[in-house]
């Protein structure tokens, strides 16, 4: 095992050096569209509608890219990766980005060479048992079969956690969100673990949430964000600036409601170089001026795209914790733009 887990890495690198060297801005001009990696299906994240359409919080930062490339947010070719294809899949170029519940790690960020450009989602790793159950504790969990989701940060922080409580487990191998939700609710396992949102967005769309228990243990860090291949630092640049707009335009109050006024200059020198009013930000990455007004306006600031999608007046129902802004005690902070 250990030296498939090794070939596949070098595999990984070396088809992200090769795709890497075309200049992916450039292709998603030529082509038009967005290729961007996200789950399979997580309601709130990334995950179709009842029409086929793509919604959620990472789909929001795709489509933010889109609008400040392509001027355009539905300019997007969503594809579904799961915990074992998405790094291939940006290795290969089969995709421009991912955008999908993916922990920044050492080793991903230096063995597999990718370029994680921020965090969208500060996380750690979770516990959900069937209330009936009668467990408090995930160190009561001795002996329990556990559905977890293969080729993730998750499997090993699993790992980790038993062995550092010395008790035992069985895990129940799944691939995706969606099996493991199947397995857990038939029973094929007493837990379900994964990052504490993914727990929160999954249990929102059973029959009966009440009937299941978010275990107060929080056992890893696991910063979630958006990543791109090495050896193209302009399309990480593009990627990284974009995310950051949606968390600046937060912080200053710019939203998808007063943009438009706002973007016909302020008395604030910051505001006028996000929206294009004021200096040559866009111009230096290759983009268009109003670049950053486009990824505004694909799906509103952070704030209104975290309170639209996973906040608390949705199903998913999570508070903005960690995920406040650095003004409001929490850790998302932007670096300035000038």
């Amino acid at each position: 095992m250990k030296k498939s887990v090794v070939f596949g890495a070098l595999t990984v690198a070396g088809l992200a050096a090769g795709a890497a060297a075309a200049g992916t801005l450039d292709d998603v001009k030529a082509r038009g569209k967005l290729n961007c990696g996200v789950t399979t299906g997580l309601v709130g994240f990334a995950a179709p509608d009842a029409n086929g359409e793509w919604k959620g919080f990472d789909v929001g930062v795709c489509r933010a890219v889109a609008g400040a490339v392509l001027g355009d947010p539905t300019a997007v070719e969503f594809v579904p990766t799961t915990g074992k294809t998405r790094f291939t899949a940006l290795a290969s170029g089969e995709i421009d980005m991912l955008a999908r519940n993916t922990t920044w790690t050492f080793s991903r960020d230096v063995d597999l060479k990718f370029t994680f450009v921020g965090v969208n989602y500060y996380d750690g790793q979770g516990f959900m048992v069937p209330k009936e159950l009668g467990v408090s504790s995930a160190k009561e969990l001795d002996g329990a079969t556990v559905c977890i989701q293969t080729g993730t940060t998750t499997e090993l922080n699993l790992a980790d956690f038993f062995r550092s409580n010395n008790i035992s487990y069985e895990p129940v191998p799944i691939e995706t969100n969606a099996e493991a939700q199947q397995q857990y609710l038939a029973g094929a396992c007493d837990v379900y673990t994964t990052d504490a949102s993914g727990l929160a967005a999954t249990r929102a769309t059973f029959e009966d949430p009440s009937a299941h228990v978010l275990l107060p243990e929080i056992i890893s860090k696991e910063p979630l964000g958006p990543l791109v291949r090495h050896g193209d630092d302009n399309w990480g640049d593009v990627v990284r600036w974009s995310l950051n707009a949606l968390i600046t335009a937060e912080e200053l109050g710019v939203t998808s409601a007063n943009i438009a006024e706002m973007a016909a200059g302020t008395n604030n020198p910051e505001v006028n170089r996000l929206l294009g009013s004021e200096g040559t930000l866009g111009e230096m990455l290759g983009l268009s001026a109003d670049w950053a007004k486009n990824a505004i306006m694909a799906g509103g600031n952070y704030g209104e795209l975290f309170e639209g999608n996973i906040g608390e007046a949705t199903p998913i129902g999570l508070a903005r914790g960690l995920n406040a802004q650095w003004t409001d005690g929490g850790l998302i902070y932007s670096p300035p733009f000038r």
